[in-house]
């Protein structure tokens, strides 16, 4: 009898509900499993199965690739080890491969990236330079008329740091002359607007927009140093270094104008095999050329341009007395 009793209470014990008190957790169920753990896991960036070291060329390649990498620290960090590995002397990559992987940097939307990209300009080697400044100038003149203040003002960091390096072949290069001058005015607010066919004329409004922006005096005064760097490398009146006829050169005297170029494509202004140029996409090479279409095309517009900016003062005025000194010596003797 009591072991019946037993198994009736066990049975009749399942259709009970279980009275809880107060503050007790409901009992957890015989098959009830615990999720509350977290998996975690480690990821190695750079993970290699190869038992020896990566070779200092194959490095550099890999640094280079991850310019475009989306990371703005990544680019910085990219950067920085190529201007450690050039600044070192040696260069695992030809110039011109280089330039091309760096120069749409120039237009990067982080701060930090065009930073470190001046530091590893001004590491590159000044003596390659002068044959692939080319490949930078067309980027550095998007970036001076960038929307970004910011841009432009790394724009013309670099812009100034190209014609100190390769100021001469900056401005012999094919369509550099004009186009650079004329975005200058557009930059500064001197080119006018022919209205029709007259000689009427107004000026833009950027010195109207210019007042109402924070820092725009700034990056005006930068723009004005920035032209009187272009003129003097230009116009301005550079020293011929002629060498002394001396007795142990006797009869060979000045035998560096005979000899053959030491520059790549010397012969590229006369374009002899490219297409028809127009004025304002040919190469002024010599000096003369260049203070003939500087008169003929912007000279009037810098003049009065520099008459409105002279009332201004303070840097502004400094700066614009700085262009003029550069205008008048770079067209003194010019006779057409």
């Amino acid at each position: 009898m009591a072991a019946s009793a037993k198994k009736k209470k066990e049975k009749k014990k399942d259709f009970q509900k279980v009275k809880l008190k107060v503050g007790k957790t409901k009992a957890r169920p015989d098959s009830f499993t615990n999720t509350s753990f977290k998996a975690k896991s480690i990821v190695l960036n750079q993970q290699s199965l190869a038992t020896s070291a990566p070779s200092p060329v194959s490095q550099f390649n890999h640094h280079l690739s991850l310019l475009t990498s989306k990371s703005e620290n990544q680019r910085r960090d990219s950067l920085a080890y190529l201007t450690t590995i050039v600044a070192s002397g040696h260069l695992p990559q030809p110039l011109a491969v280089i330039l091309e992987k760096i120069r749409p940097l120039l237009l990067d939307s982080s701060h930090a990236v065009r930073q470190q990209l001046n530091k590893l300009l001004r590491a590159l080697p000044a003596e390659e330079l002068t044959s692939n400044a080319g490949s930078l100038i067309l980027l550095t003149r998007a970036g001076m008329t960038h929307l970004s203040n910011d841009v432009r003002l790394t724009a013309l960091d670099a812009f100034e740091w190209l014609l100190e390096t390769a100021g001469k072949e900056v401005v012999s290069l094919a369509g550099v002359w004009v186009k650079t001058l004329r975005c200058f005015l557009g930059l500064l607010g001197w080119q006018k607007i022919q209205e029709g066919n007259g000689e009427n004329a107004k000026w833009s409004t950027i010195k109207q927009a210019r007042a109402k922006l924070a820092g725009a005096d700034k990056i005006f005064v930068k723009q004005l140093l920035a032209l009187t760097s272009f003129l003097d490398a230009g116009i301005g009146q550079q020293e011929q270094r002629l060498s002394k006829p001396h007795s142990s050169s006797f009869p060979l005297w000045h035998t560096q104008f005979h000899t053959l170029p030491d520059r790549p494509n010397p012969y590229g202004y006369l374009n002899l095999s490219g297409a028809a140029r127009d004025e304002e996409s040919e190469a002024y090479e010599d000096r003369l050329d260049r203070q003939r279409v500087f008169k003929k095309l912007v000279l009037a517009q810098i003049e009065d341009g520099l008459e409105q900016v002279r009332k201004e003062g303070g840097e502004v005025g400094r700066a614009a007395a700085a262009l003029r000194r550069a205008v008048n010596s770079g067209m003194t003797g010019f006779v057409e």
